[in-house]
Order: structure tokens, then C-alpha cells, then sequence
């Protein structure tokens, strides 16, 4: 190999390694002021992920699809999500006591893509296509079957054991981390963000986020 040769090879092996280091997860980092215990968040004794995979740090919103202050966030969360390190996944806890619990969990168990879930909150709180209050099951699973689930295999998901063993350890997981309103994010099970607008409780949380990762 000519000189010439072996220096352009060591550049390109140097452009490798530096574009490689951009996109690890240490080369991500919080932005904004640093949350403060007992004003931006509170630290949850004994608390535990919701769905915890080895890891990984869990980002958990207690969320209902009724929920007008949910509807509004949910675009940020998700475009914030985009931008979190490979080791951080978000998840969603769904509050039992939202008359579309159930169809979250039935849309989990039968892999209904992604979009569903913001399609779900435009149905009810732009199109009005869907009522706020007291869905009827054969509402809620045509809703579905734009994704080509059957209404009655849908239904069928929604009142399943597994389901409503979701539901449960949903109502667990709020009681743990006193939960009292959506949405909540609670972060590896041990923060649970108690700030008031949304970018505060992005910033606080991508903060938690980068402490969890630090302690791993």
C-alpha cells in the first residue's frame, strides 16, 4: 500500500470511528437547567419499571385517551423519543379508569402498528369520530379495523385475561408511583416528574434519563 493510499485508509478510518461515537448512546446529553428534587420531581420509595428490560432505561407515561392534556402532549413525547439514545425506551401505562384502556392493550397484544395510537387520540379529540365518554366495544374495534383487525377478534383482545391482567399491573404501577393525574412520566420507576408544561417535563425527564444511564 502506497503512503498515500494508507493515509487516505487512516482517514477514513478515523471518519468511521468519529460518525460511530456520534451515534452512541454517550454522545447523547439532556438539555436545560437541572431538575431539583421535590420541585421538579419526586424520588418513588421502592419504585420499579413498569415493564423493565435488561439495559434499558424506561421512560413510562401514565396516559388516557381521553384525556384532553394527554392528546396535547403526546406529539411532543413522541418526537422527543426520536431523539433519545438506542438504550431508552418509552413506554405507555394505561389509566384504568380511561373508558379506552383496554383498547391500548388489546392493540399491544395484536401488534396494530404504531400509528394507531395518535390516530386513537385524533379520533377522539379532533374528528370526534369516537365519543369521549362510555365507548361502546363495537366502536372501539371498527375504529380498529382500519388496521385490518376484525371487530370481533378485537373485541374478543380487549376482554381477554391478558388484558385485564394488564390493566392490573397498570393499577399497580400508578399506586407505586403515586400517580394521581395523566399524563404522568415516570422515569426508570424511580422519578416521577411532577413538572406543569410540557417542555419541563421533557427537560426533567431527559435529565433523569441521563442520571439512570450514569448509574448503570
Amino acid at each position: 500500500m502506497t503512503v498515500l493510499a494508507r493515509a487516505g485508509f487512516a482517514a477514513l478510518l478515523l471518519l468511521t470511528a468519529s460518525l460511530a461515537f456520534a451515534s452512541t448512546p454517550a454522545a447523547w446529553a439532556p438539555q436545560g437547567a437541572a431538575p431539583v428534587e421535590g420541585v421538579d420531581y419526586v424520588v418513588i420509595d421502592g419504585g420499579a419499571p413498569f415493564e423493565p428490560v435488561r439495559g434499558r432505561v424506561e421512560v413510562a407515561e401514565v396516559f388516557g385517551y381521553a384525556c384532553p392534556h394527554c392528546a396535547r402532549f403526546e406529539p411532543a413525547l413522541r418526537a422527543w423519543a426520536r431523539t433519545l439514545p438506542p438504550d431508552v425506551r418509552v413506554v405507555g401505562v394505561p389509566a384504568p379508569w380511561d373508558g379506552y384502556s383496554r383498547a391500548y392493550l388489546a392493540a399491544r397484544a395484536l401488534r396494530v402498528p404504531d400509528a394507531a395510537h395518535g390516530a386513537l387520540f385524533r379520533a377522539l379529540h379532533e374528528d370526534g369520530s369516537l365519543p369521549l365518554r362510555s365507548p361502546q366495544p363495537e366502536e372501539i374495534a371498527q375504529f380498529y379495523a382500519r388496521y385490518d383487525i376484525a371487530p370481533a377478534r378485537f373485541m374478543a383482545a380487549m376482554q381477554a385475561p391478558a388484558t385485564q391482567a394488564g390493566l392490573r399491573r397498570a393499577a399497580e404501577f400508578i399506586e407505586r408511583a403515586g400517580v394521581e393525574g395523566t399524563p404522568t412520566v415516570v422515569v426508570n420507576g424511580r422519578y416521577r416528574v411532577t413538572a406543569r408544561t410540557q417542555a419541563d417535563v421533557l427537560r426533567i425527564a431527559g435529565h433523569l434519563v441521563a442520571r439512570e444511564r450514569r448509574a448503570r
